[in-house]
């Protein structure tokens, strides 16, 4: 268009000499000025002739450079406009490729941009609704605003310029060029309105699944309702941890006051491999460590008590239920290790002289670093566990027997093992557990 507008200039220029803006003739040697105007802005001091329509008389050489003149300044101007309104289609059809290619809940293509979600008023291109309906309507409608704006661009050139003293060929070219962008457009809004739909629908799946597992999800929390209370009595229960994860662990209700001594014990099943994990672990605000049972990778099992470890000679990862113990005082800090009945192991020197601190968090089945969470999943446990007990004093080697070999039931005095103590969460589960000499038959 440019090109056809500048031989046009060219063959006037050479076929007459320029005349000044006041029907002079310009010095020889002089070039011809011409300054951009707004097109509804009055040229000051340098007036256009009209130019008369079809069937008047033929205008000037003068008049028809004016006109010339006039005509390209508008046709830059309308050049100029539609370049920015292709730059906005392209923007508008980048961001669309951008939320048709990000991956959804569900991982496919194309459903995932809607999920941002923005502050409340916010509704841009740049950050997209949370609503994928919102969205297709907006673009359909950003995309009916620009076939808007192309088509009174066209009636503009009509009503600014004498659209008959237009050549032909640039007439044509101008007709093309709109119906070309014209129809783009559309195709454009009909690809969104059959994406809109699709969003829709897909929408819609998404939303039945969803209920679906959460229905599945509400059974399976009757189910262990019901289940817990056929346990046939407060303590003849088990909490099952079957995966290594950092949130599936069980929660003791009440807490530990101050102790200058202790006993726990527990039933524990396991064949975690390598090591069984943490079955326990006691944290106090400024220390994590205070109290921890674990087996955490090739390591032997270890008793952790303000941080301080020693080396237990227990091995029980063989998939069978043992009875476990360990003692421990402040005093020299004496400790003691106990399995299935038997003491096998005894040192000194684990903390001594430090009282365990009260009001802390105990977690089943997790390793805390922070009070209550930060859970490590490697450091998880693996399997089963029942009978949690804690005592304030040590107990004797003979009452320890007696508790493994099921010839006596004694509870702790601080922490005893009994249903409404213990919470389960992240999938952990409690289920009744046949009697102690049932487990047993795996000794």
């Amino acid at each position: 268009m440019l090109a056809l507008l500048a031989g046009l200039l060219f063959s006037l220029a050479s076929g007459a000499s320029w005349r000044g803006v006041r029907g002079q003739e310009s010095p020889p040697g002089s070039r011809f000025v011409c300054t951009s105007l707004p097109l509804d802005a009055a040229p000051s001091g340098c007036p256009l002739p009209p130019v008369p329509m079809q069937g008047g008389a033929l205008p000037s050489e003068e008049e028809l450079k004016a006109t010339v003149l006039q005509l390209r300044e508008t046709i830059l101007q309308q050049k100029e406009t539609i370049g920015n309104q292709r730059e906005t289609i392209r923007e508008l059809t980048g961001k669309l490729s951008r939320c048709e290619s990000s991956p959804g809940p569900d991982g496919k293509p194309g459903t995932g941009g809607w999920r941002k979600e923005l502050p409340k008023g916010k509704d841009t291109m740049g950050d997209l609704p949370r609503d994928p309906t919102q969205v297709i309507d907006q673009l359909s409608r950003t995309m009916q605003t620009l076939k808007d704006r192309l088509e009174n661009l066209e009636h503009q050139l009509r009503a600014n310029v004498s659209y008959a003293a237009l050549p032909n060929e640039l007439r044509e070219m101008l007709q093309r060029r709109l119906g070309d962008l014209e129809r783009q457009l559309l195709s454009k809004v009909a690809e969104l309105e059959d994406e809109k739909s699709l969003l829709h629908n897909e929408t819609s799946a998404h939303r039945q699944k969803t209920e679906t597992a959460l229905s599945a999800l509400l059974e399976r929390v009757s189910e262990l309702e019901k289940g817990s209370s056929a346990f046939k009595s407060p303590d003849e229960f088990k909490v099952s941890l079957p995966l290594r994860t950092n949130y599936l662990y069980g929660k003791i209700k009440k807490t530990l006051p101050e102790l200058y001594a202790f006993t726990v014990c527990l039933w524990l099943k396991s064949s975690a491999s390598p090591g069984i994990g943490t079955p326990f672990s006691y944290a106090v605000p400024g220390q994590a460590n205070e109290i921890v049972l674990i087996e955490w990778g090739n390591n032997p099992i270890e008793l952790l008590i303000n941080d301080k470890v020693a080396q237990l000679p227990l091995f029980i990862s063989d998939g069978k239920w043992h009875h476990i113990c360990v003692t421990w005082t402040t005093r020299d800090g004496m400790w003691e290790a106990f399995q299935d009945g038997e003491k096998l192991g005894t040192g000194e020197n684990l903390a001594p002289w430090h009282p365990i601190k009260p009001g802390g968090v105990l977690i089943l089945g997790q390793e805390q670093d922070t009070v209550g969470g930060r859970f490590d999943a490697t450091q998880a446990f693996v399997g089963e566990m029942s009978q949690f007990n804690i005592w304030d004093r040590v107990l004797k080697a003979e009452d320890i027997m007696n508790i493994a070999n099921c010839s006596t039931n004694m509870p702790g005095n601080i922490i005893p093992w009994v249903d409404n103590n213990v919470d389960v969460f992240g999938g952990a589960t409690k289920w009744p557990v046949e009697t102690c000499e049932e487990r047993l038959l795996d000794l």
